[in-house]
C-alpha cells in the first residue's frame, strides 16, 4: 500500500526536521482534493484532480492511491467517467493515510512566533 522507501527517501531529501511539516501540507492538499470530489465532480476538471492526486500519492509513497489515480485519470482523459470508481479511490487514500499516520504521526505547531507577555 505505501512505499516505506520512498517514505525515507523523502524524508532524506528534505531533512528529518522539516519531513512531518511537509507530510502534513501534502495530505493537507490531497484532503481538500479528495472532499472537491466527494461534492460534486465536475467532469471537466476531473482529469487536473485526478492527476494531482496521483502527484501527491507519489511524493508520500502511496503506491495504491497512485495507481488507482492514474488510471482514473487516463479514464477522465478519454471521456470515460463513469469506468472511474471515486469511492475506490476515497477507500485506497483512507487507507493509506491511516497506515501512514500509525508510523508517521502530524507534526507539533512550533511556538516561534509567538509573543510572550511580560
Amino acid at each position: 500500500m505505501i512505499s516505506w522507501d520512498r517514505v525515507d527517501e523523502l524524508r532524506e531529501e528534505i531533512g528529518d526536521s522539516d519531513f512531518a511539516e511537509v507530510a502534513d501540507m501534502f495530505l493537507e492538499e490531497v484532503d481538500e482534493v479528495v472532499e472537491r470530489l466527494k461534492g460534486s465532480p465536475a467532469p471537466e476538471t476531473l482529469e487536473e484532480e485526478l492527476h494531482s492526486l496521483k502527484g501527491s500519492a507519489l511524493n508520500l509513497g502511496f503506491k495504491v492511491l497512485s495507481k488507482l489515480c492514474q488510471e482514473g485519470e487516463s479514464q477522465a482523459a478519454a471521456g470515460n467517467y463513469s469506468a472511474i470508481s471515486l469511492p475506490e479511490i476515497f477507500r485506497a487514500y483512507e487507507e493509506s493515510k491511516h497506515a501512514f499516520r500509525q508510523k508517521i504521526p502530524p507534526s507539533t505547531p512550533t511556538q516561534s512566533g509567538s509573543l510572550e507577555l511580560l
